[in-house]
């Protein structure tokens, strides 16, 4: 199984991200990268993101903008 994040602009468009991100092999894992980069990857373009794990959607999108919780 492998967890991956997808990058959108705030429409859903999706972006390359500013950092790139790995390949995951927990949800634990993808989630504390997102956390590391978060502020990276909203300078670089990204405005959300999606977290899957194979082709199953598991939630997002998310707001990478700490102002808008």
């Amino acid at each position: 199984m492998a967890w991956t994040w997808r990058f959108e602009k705030s429409d859903g468009t999706e972006v390359q991200p500013a950092v790139e991100p790995e390949e995951f092999t927990t949800q634990g894992d993808a989630e504390s990268w997102i956390g590391e980069h978060w502020k990276e990857l909203l300078e670089g373009g990204a405005d959300q993101v999606v977290l899957s794990e194979d082709a199953a959607k598991i939630y997002g999108p998310m707001s990478l903008d700490a102002s808008e919780s």
